[in-house]
């Protein structure tokens, strides 16, 4: 092995045809992962009408009576609700999962959830229960819940820095796929008809199953086996598969110090992972919590979801047949997942704040048209739903840009080993909180509102620009050490006391660490 390429920063390496094991890994993860959200989140909207004559049927059959429209609403609430529900349990489920049984293992065990739930739903008719499917969506938003949250953990930590972004953004170019996948599935001539709803929404089992099948042969994250297993041997293993059958001196000496920040932050003894409680006691983590805190929330009460639900009346208003609006609607989902391809191929050059911070201005600038074009389009001014339209697909394109991707990359990119499962936690659990809010008061806020419903997101996106433009910092290409050293400045630590210049000292057993790989990069055997 020759040092002088070992330690040729990673950045200016391109990668080998080896690599591929990382790009196989994350398909593999996120197939089963982050595609899963989007993808239910958009197979339940075609076989609305179908589900609910089935409620009333069932109750029919067994009271001898049917149910006013209300109650059916009240009860397709209750479905729609359980999703957001089970993915505010998983993301709770989440850290500890990645704790205990590791990122890889989480994401496999995970999928029993999605099977669970699928055959709930393939049996709902036989049993002639509506109830299976309140359980069924429980059990999905459970498996979301899990995997939005360990997914971008698992491409943090097993990702390069120079690629660590487009890497975990790719949890976003997932979910996007997923969003438009689950459209062109849910169209009629496809599973989108009544006798095959059952179907469409157990659909999701397969991609769990090519996930269960082909995740088990790619590492763990390197650093989840070096910090919290203290296993040495694996991660090499593990790190040399996912370069391409070397792991890397400096990459290696990273997490070893990580290790080390770890070990001395508790005082000598073996570093435990933190809870979300500790993590909100901390004072040294509280503006990285903020940061967190805020994204999450914003991203789910920014409006996004509600610009879908609206798309079929301003499809409508722009003339488009009823019959042809389901595929004008797959443009939207398109528009997102064009828009993702876009921001991964750009996050290593532009960087995480300009996106975020870009695509919630934008966000502000369309949500401000739209208005003026809902309100206009209500007087009968000629040619506003064509500009209503143009703003819905703006909209889409501007989320998908920056706050789809980037918030799910930054707990794994400002917290350390230690932290990162509690603050996906947090996060996770707030995303959720905020799905579940906007899907039960948006009908209210459009009937007390009407034309002006989307100012209170504008009101969330202005903000979310403001706040984290003045307090969020660059990450691109920066060590856990540098980012924290930042984030000390802002939590009224003195950086010339923080990690940021403990990595400038590599200490004994990190020289020691870089002549033992001479002997252990060469063994192919994949860690478990």
């Amino acid at each position: 092995m020759k040092s002088a390429v070992d330690r040729e920063p990673e950045g200016s390496r391109k990668l080998s045809g080896d690599a591929r094991t990382l790009a196989f890994t994350v398909f593999s993860a996120a197939i089963g992962g982050t595609f899963q959200y989007g993808y239910n989140i958009s197979i339940i909207n075609a076989p609305t009408s179908y589900i609910q004559v089935f409620i009333n049927d069932t109750y029919t059959e067994r009271w001898g009576a049917g149910l006013d429209i209300p109650r059916i609403t009240l009860l397709w609430t209750f479905i729609v609700s359980a999703f957001p529900l089970g993915g505010l349990a998983g993301a709770l489920l989440a850290g500890p999962m990645a704790v205990r049984f590791g990122r890889k293992k989480s994401l496999l065990l995970n999928n029993l959830f999605m099977f669970a739930g699928a055959l709930l739903v393939l049996t709902c008719r036989v049993a002639k229960s509506f109830e299976m499917i309140i359980f069924a969506r429980l059990l999905v938003g459970m498996n979301s819940g899990v995997s939005m949250n360990i997914q971008p953990m698992y491409f943090g930590e097993s990702a390069p820095k120079h690629l660590r972004g487009a890497v975990a953004f790719s949890s976003a170019v997932f979910t996007a796929f997923g969003i438009f996948l689950g459209q062109v599935v849910g169209l009629t001539e496809i599973l989108g008809s009544e006798p095959l709803w059952t179907y469409l929404l157990a659909s999701n089992a397969l991609p769990a199953l090519i996930q269960l099948v082909t995740l088990p042969w790619f590492p763990e994250s390197p650093r989840y086996l070096l910090i919290d297993r203290g296993d040495r041997e694996a991660c090499v293993k593990a790190l040399s598969r996912l370069r391409g059958g070397q792991a890397p001196i400096l990459e290696m000496e990273e997490m070893l110090q990580e290790q080390q920040m770890s070990v001395s932050l508790n005082s000598g003894s073996t570093a435990s992972a933190k809870t979300p409680w500790s993590l909100f006691k901390d004072r040294d983590v509280r503006a990285q919590l903020r940061t967190v805190m805020a994204a999450s929330s914003a991203m789910m009460l920014c409006g996004n979801d509600a610009f879908y639900f609206y798309a079929s009346y301003i499809f409508q208003e722009a003339g488009i047949p009823l019959g042809k609006i389901q595929y004008a609607t797959i443009g939207t989902g398109a528009s997102e997942f064009t828009a993702s391809i876009l921001s991964n191929l750009l996050i290593e050059r532009v960087g995480r704040r300009y996106l975020l911070v870009g695509g919630y201005s934008l966000m502000t600038c369309w949500t401000i048209v739209f208005t003026v074009a809902l309100t206009l389009q209500s007087r009968g001014v000629a040619g506003m739903p064509y500009l209503s339209m143009a703003c819905v697909f703006a909209y889409i394109l501007s989320f998908g840009l920056g706050p789809a991707g980037v918030t799910g990359i930054l707990p794994a990119e400002i917290f350390d080993q230690m932290a990162r499962p509690a603050a996906y936690m947090v996060a996770g659990s707030l995303m959720w909180i905020s799905l579940f809010l906007i899907g039960m008061l948006f009908p209210f806020i459009v009937g007390g509102l009407g034309n002006f419903c989307f100012l209170p997101f504008l009101a969330v996106c202005l903000m979310s620009a403001v706040f984290q433009g003045l307090t969020l910092p660059e990450t691109k290409g920066k060590t856990l050490a540098q980012i924290t050293a930042e984030y000390d400045k802002k939590n009224g630590g003195k950086a010339s006391e923080g990690p940021g210049n403990q990595a400038e000292e590599p200490s004994k057993d990190q020289h020691q660490l870089g002549k033992a790989l001479t002997t252990q990069t060469n063994d192919p055997d994949p860690a478990s």
